[in-house]
């Protein structure tokens, strides 16, 4: 098939497109528009858009501002809002305007939707929280709705923690758990939804061909974990201890409003969707992935 993917320079887009590749597949990636940039092209910052003439079979679009990089200001959390809003709606109008549309468009989420839930779990039927993320995470997945209203088939992915050796949240955690400084962050009672990267382009593919899942779709492990247990786990694969603790007013000071709800804040998801449709994890447990990884 051929496949368009925005934000593919990215850690999970990367390896998206190596595996498609591998795979068969033609990747196209949607770049930022230069002067000579050919089409495939976009600039969402001034409502520019070319998809060219060449139809995709699916759309997987994942571009937007890193949401964990600084302190969020109030101009940071207007990029981050916009860069998600601007970019999705820009797209999906755009696909919804094509004479051939794309069978599927996928894009990104997140499970900062359901927002600080304590330990409810928390399945695709669930209402939105409250916080900044969430209200971000509505209004993303709400700009693909033209696209959707244009028949085609749209799917929010509402990603948990990604983990990878290669990049993101895991990488930066291995230098101080590796020199004994990991621990819990605040009470270590908050949950943290994670899931493998090969399990999140596992089930990619898996969604792609199959035209029975379509709307939000929880893409993380079956089994969440307290952050007391992901710390436990992740020092006892490394064999260092986990003495350390963040208290939670220290991570305020320091990471501010976004310590609240991205260290903080616990939500319990599970993928019931995926689960119901058949799919099986590559990476069901966290101890397994890591003595995977770790103890080669």
């Amino acid at each position: 098939m051929n496949i368009l993917i925005s934000g593919a320079s990215g850690l999970l887009g990367r390896a998206l497109t190596r595996s498609l590749e591998s795979a068969g597949h033609s990747v196209i990636k949607l770049s930022r528009k230069g002067d000579d940039t050919l089409p495939p092209c976009w600039d969402p910052a001034n409502d520019f858009i070319d998809l060219g003439s060449k139809p995709f079979e699916v759309v997987i679009h994942l571009a937007g501002e890193n949401i964990s990089n600084g302190r969020w200001s109030t101009e940071r959390k207007k990029k981050i809002m916009e860069s998600r809003i601007k970019g999705t709606a820009l797209l999906a109008n755009a696909l919804a305007r094509s004479t051939v549309k794309p069978k599927v468009m996928i894009t990104a989420s997140a499970v900062g939707y359901y927002g600080n839930r304590g330990d409810a779990i928390m399945n695709e039927s669930a209402a939105s929280g409250g916080g900044f993320l969430a209200e971000v995470c509505r209004e993303w997945e709400k700009a693909a709705e033209s696209a959707s209203n244009s028949g085609i088939r749209v799917v929010n992915t509402r990603f948990g923690m990604i983990l990878s050796v290669h990049g993101g949240a895991l990488e930066k955690m291995l230098t101080p758990f590796r020199m004994g400084l990991g621990g819990n962050i605040g009470s270590g009672r908050q949950y943290i939804s994670w899931v493998s990267i090969d399990d999140v382009i596992g089930a990619m593919k898996f969604i792609i061909e199959n035209d029975s899942i379509s709307g939000p779709v929880n893409t993380v492990a079956p089994t969440p974990l307290t952050n007391r247990e992901f710390t436990k786990i992740l020092a006892g694969a490394l064999h260092r201890p986990a003495f350390m603790t963040l208290p939670a007013f220290m991570a305020r000071l320091i990471f501010g409003e976004m310590a609240d709800e991205l260290l903080l804040s616990s939500t319990r998801a599970v993928p019931r969707k995926l689960q119901e449709a058949g799919y099986r994890f590559q990476d069901p447990d966290l101890q397994g992935l890591f003595e995977k990884w770790f103890n080669k």
